[in-house]
């Protein structure tokens, strides 16, 4: 199936802060709920172990993706790491709520961070989750040369990492989950309840932005099309696969050549 980079309506610049928060808040919720990502807990270590790296920059953190999972988990296997959210739509509310949920072992930049130009006032290992496919191949590979520019080394994970018809099917079912999921959603919005049951947008919209998700999703080919004549750094691509949710998470990680891998995935 060929990538189409087709319109997420949360991501317009029109769509209301109401309805983008919401989405991003559903994410976050299922993510977290999931544990999906828990998976690649190992290759992170690893990487991060290579670039002694204590200090992560998540790009387009969205509502905090999985680290409220994610950094306790790296903590119990040994490696302690602060965690600093950015977004070019920064979520304060989730931000904050984030940040008092780990006691500060997660904080954040309130400004405005592109992921193509990072600040270099903004250090440490970047990481990105279910993010990397809003962008168009111009930004994602400009994304990369950034990391390399700086010197920094650079994780993106997408959960599903392919696009398929199988992948379609199963995010058809995305409306009644998200009209089960809202009560259960923090940090509680009145908007959220508002845009979900009076007038019922969120879930469509959730619905048409997860089928245009899995078209623009990057297959590991693409990824490492994205990595050429970027020789300066080792990069490592592939799939782990969830438990006890047997859904497979793409990788692409880069780091200063000289380094090696010592996780391996599919």
């Amino acid at each position: 199936m060929k990538r189409r980079h087709w319109i997420e309506i949360s991501d317009e610049p029109w769509c209301p802060r109401g309805i983008r928060n919401a989405v991003t808040d559903y994410c976050r919720f299922v993510t977290e709920l999931s544990g999906i990502y828990n998976a690649i807990a190992p290759l992170l270590i690893d990487a991060l172990e290579r670039t002694g790296g204590r200090l992560v920059l998540d790009l387009g953190s969205g509502a905090g993706g999985p680290w409220l999972r994610l950094q306790p988990l790296l903590r119990k296997m040994g490696m302690d790491v602060t965690v600093c959210f950015t977004d070019h739509n920064p979520d304060i509310v989730a931000f904050e709520r984030a940040r008092h949920l780990s006691r500060h072992a997660i904080m954040y930049h309130a400004e405005v961070v592109d992921a193509t130009h990072v600040p270099a006032a903004l250090p440490g290992f970047r990481t990105m989750f279910s993010a990397f496919h809003h962008l168009d191949p111009d930004q994602a590979r400009a994304t990369l040369m950034d990391a390399v520019a700086q010197g920094e080394g650079i994780a993106v994970f997408e959960m599903g990492g392919q696009r398929s018809v199988l992948m379609l099917l199963a995010v058809l079912p995305v409306p009644v989950r998200v009209l089960f999921a809202v009560p259960f959603i923090r940090p509680f919005r009145w908007s959220t309840l508002i845009w979900t049951y009076v007038v019922p947008i969120l879930p469509i919209v959730l619905l048409v932005d997860s089928i245009m998700s899995v078209l623009r999703m990057y297959n590991r080919e693409d990824l490492s099309a994205l990595t050429t004549g970027l020789d300066s750094y080792r990069w490592s691509t592939g799939t782990v696969r969830a438990k006890p949710i047997p859904v497979p998470v793409l990788y692409l990680v880069g780091i200063p050549a000289g380094a090696t891998f010592n996780v391996a995935g599919e």
